[in-house]
């Protein structure tokens, strides 16, 4: 005898109670276990990628008044608005949609006594060109340098002596020289510029970037009328980002591009949250994914840095084949993004 199973259902609770009610539906009303939960998920993030390419629009001023290229930029503690530029014309002195005054600093007198150096900081074995000095803000005995060989050493001006240098790690991008970078006062990530006419935005979280924002790039901000980018540096509540070309403007950028300017309601806020939770949580998705990588170049950064990959490429295909061709053994090179450090002296 054959065994049959089958499942029952009580009648009473699929039939209507009375003549004329509607048919009852069964229904799990958790969120949760709905059926189509996962691609309503993916639509709603899909949607909130394709929003915050549309809402992109980091630029929001451009400061005139230089007549030369603004060569370096610097910015006061106690303000968020004031800012000063300095130029092949002079400097300036600015706050944030408005010159308040003219030219600050004239030309030094030929007649002038000539200083002499407190002390002469130099590390042993460097023999580098430094490019930029900077005072620790919370320690001002100590000095920071880089150098023309990507080093960063760290003096001690009580002393007189180097006490550490370090061979830092590369961030790759730019097609040209990097003429600028400063740090977001949050400490995560930082901007730099360069060249080839870019402002980038990079985290140091990861080598390569915040975007390693949106889709593992660094965000690009350019205009077709910004030149090379000889400064650039962050507001001190970390929102906007200032630029100085040789163009002779002062920009005004945000540091992330779909904010919102103005006053935002808690719903809004609540709204933006949830969209980039959802961008961050299906990232990996193939069409969310590519919507977050786009981004448009300038034509000739385009094909720089087309140019660039396809030299790289050359020269790493010419090390495989020379390490095919020498003794078993040889260890792979690694990647230098993947280099926290390369080497350390102190």
């Amino acid at each position: 005898m054959v065994k049959i199973s089958a499942l029952q259902h009580d009648p009473a609770v699929h039939v209507p109670l009375r003549p004329g009610d509607p048919t009852p539906i069964q229904r799990n009303l958790n969120p949760s276990m709905h059926p189509f939960a996962k691609a309503r998920e993916r639509t709603r993030a899909l949607n909130a990628a394709k929003l915050d390419k549309i809402f992109s629009k980091p630029f929001v001023d451009s400061l005139e008044g230089h007549i030369d290229a603004v060569e370096v930029l610097a910015k006061p503690l106690e303000s968020l608005t004031t800012v000063a530029s300095g130029s092949w014309d002079g400097a300036r002195l600015t706050t944030i949609g408005q010159i308040l005054s003219s030219p600050l600093l004239p030309a030094p007198s030929k007649y002038g006594m000539k200083p002499t150096p407190i002390s002469n900081l130099t590390f042993p074995t460097s023999n580098e060109t430094v490019s930029s000095v900077r005072f620790n803000l919370a320690e001002p005995s100590v000095l920071a340098s880089v150098g023309s060989d990507r080093t960063f050493t760290l003096y001690d001006i009580r002393t007189g002596k180097a006490e550490r240098r370090v061979v830092m790690q590369i961030y790759k991008g730019h097609v040209a020289a990097v003429m600028s970078c400063d740090w977001a006062p949050t400490g995560v990530e930082f901007v730099s510029g360069g060249w080839d006419r870019t402002v980038r935005i990079w985290s140091s979280r990861e080598a390569g970037g915040r975007e390693k924002g949106p889709g593992g790039r660094e965000v690009v901000y350019h205009t077709k009328r910004m030149q090379r980018v000889t400064s650039t540096i962050y507001s001190s509540d970390a929102r906007y980002i200032l630029s100085g070309s040789d163009d002779g403007n002062v920009r005004i950028w945000k540091a992330k591009a779909s904010d919102k300017l103005g006053v935002i309601t808690g719903r809004e806020r609540a709204a933006m949250e949830y969209r980039e939770s959802l961008t961050k949580r299906w990232s990996v998705d193939k069409e969310v994914g590519r919507v977050m990588r786009t981004r448009h170049l300038p034509k000739a950064v385009y094909k720089a840095s087309q140019l660039k990959t396809t030299m790289l490429d050359a020269r790493r295909v010419k090390e495989e084949r020379r390490r095919k061709h020498t003794r078993a053994g040889e260890s792979k090179p690694v990647a230098e993004k993947k280099k926290v450090i390369v080497t350390e002296q102190s």
